[in-house]
């Protein structure tokens, strides 16, 4: 596309760290143990629930409550090419198919249609969280009813200020206690304080170790490409909480720490261009996906996705304000400094934006976001029509050419930057300050 031809360079393939399996290998041992666990306490007679992946799940861990993640399911679903049966089953049974594709798996599964994507035992109790999307309380609400079962609701309103001010987090310890009195109810048990601050203790170092291993997309070049974290996601979802999560992810930092030494990268073609990749990806067309950046050396360096999951907090108050920093629940001056400060720090020449199908909360804010983006930091944008799930809403070859056109504009831009001696990256000098007075169209 580009007219480079671009190969594989030599030697740049990276190896584990000396006496331990591939970081990779370990951290899909550890989700194929938490779903080996809720069938294992299935077999037990132990209750067993679904839970939404952004709910404070440390509650529900001081029960000793095993839990599993429809949206994790939904995505394992999706990419191993069995969603859309799935998606035209929850249509069947009177769903819209413009509701969430996670959703409509997740439906036509809790009503029966079974999938080999994921074994996935069926739920005794469902815990859900708003501040991910509005739609995920219907969703649930209608699990629930299905199985006849308890919903435990946590309701995290938008976040329309940057700051969570303090009765909002006062709100939010009152749903914390509800949720806990709804959990002793449902297991018979008292709330063990002690077990929910080692739960605690291990979510943070956890997503201390996660962020650590997205923060290494900043390198030039970069020892890793983002398509690794969307890899990982499952582990962020649903091993938040366990311990053999975190050394994992303390494993895949330390693997990219030693490619930054050693010069090697799971991105094995030269770093031609860096982009900030923007949105969920289609889990149905990853291959797709990859492979015309792979041919056009365009690495991405920039997720939005992955990082959102690092929830870092040192009390149950500042857990609180903690969780209400989703992506889709935060006003748009939030959402527009992520995304600038995150392509600042790493350096890119350009963006590409799925317009998420599935998400419209995530892709109802893009246009303005890709606005601002062009004003601070000229770089140019590109979108695709794309789903997270649902595959007839992708289409590869307008995604090929919307590929195709980023590359031209990139190229042009680079060259223009270097024969002028100018970065070729976007970093703090070269770029406008997000300015927090501007007003939103």
């Amino acid at each position: 596309m580009s007219g480079k031809v671009i190969e594989k360079i030599p030697g740049k393939k990276p190896r584990p760290i000396e006496g331990h399996k591939p970081a990779a290998a370990v951290l899909r041992g550890v989700v194929d143990r938490v779903y080996g666990a809720a069938w294992d306490a299935k077999a037990r007679g132990e209750l067993v629930g679904w839970s939404s992946s952004k709910f404070p799940i440390e509650l529900a861990k001081a029960f000793d409550l095993n839990v599993t993640y429809p949206e994790n399911h939904a995505a394992t679903t999706a990419a191993k090419k069995d969603g859309l049966r799935l998606c035209q089953t929850a249509e069947d049974m009177g769903y819209d198919n413009d509701i969430c594709g996670y959703a409509r798996i997740s439906l036509a599964f809790a009503a029966g249609e079974p999938t080999d994507s994921r074994k996935m035992p069926q739920p005794d109790f469902v815990l859900c969280c708003n501040n991910i999307c509005n739609m995920m309380t219907k969703w649930y609400e209608n699990i629930a009813r299905m199985h006849n079962i308890p919903m435990i609701m946590v309701d995290i309103p938008f976040q329309n200020t940057v700051d969570v001010p303090e009765e909002k987090v006062d709100y939010l310890v009152g749903q914390f206690q509800y949720a806990i009195k709804e959990l002793e109810k449902l297991t018979g048990k008292k709330f063990d304080e002690k077990k929910f601050e080692e739960t605690c203790k291990i979510a943070n170092r956890t997503a201390a170790a996660w962020l650590k291993a997205c923060s290494y997309m900043a390198y030039k070049p970069s020892p890793l490409s983002g398509f690794d974290l969307f890899n990982h996601m499952a582990d962020i979802v649903a091993a938040r909480c366990e311990i053999d999560a975190a050394e994992g992810f303390e494993l895949l930092a330390e693997e990219y720490e030693q490619s930054v030494r050693e010069g090697t990268s799971t991105w094995e073609y030269p770093e031609e261009h860096r982009i900030l990749f923007e949105g969920i990806p289609c889990w149905p067309a990853l291959k797709a996906l990859f492979k015309p950046l792979q041919e056009n050396g365009i690495n991405v360096t920039a997720v939005v996705y992955a990082p959102a999951f690092g929830f870092q907090y040192t009390d149950v108050r500042s857990m609180a304000a903690a969780y209400c920093k989703a992506p889709c629940s935060v006003c748009i001056e939030d959402g527009v400094e992520w995304r600038e400060t995150m392509a600042k720090e790493n350096g890119i020449s350009g963006a590409l934006v799925n317009y998420n199908r599935s998400c419209k909360p995530w892709s109802g804010a893009m246009p303005e976001i890709e606005r601002r983006w062009k004003e601070d930091l000229d770089v140019p944008v590109v979108h695709f029509d794309g789903d997270q799930a649902d595959e007839r809403n992708f289409s590869e070859e307008q995604y090929k050419t919307r590929v195709q056109g980023l590359v031209e504009i990139m190229e042009e831009r680079k060259q223009k930057r270097l024969a002028a001696g100018e970065d070729v990256y976007t970093n703090f000098d070269n770029t406008k300050e997000t300015d927090w007075s501007k007003t939103t169209i």
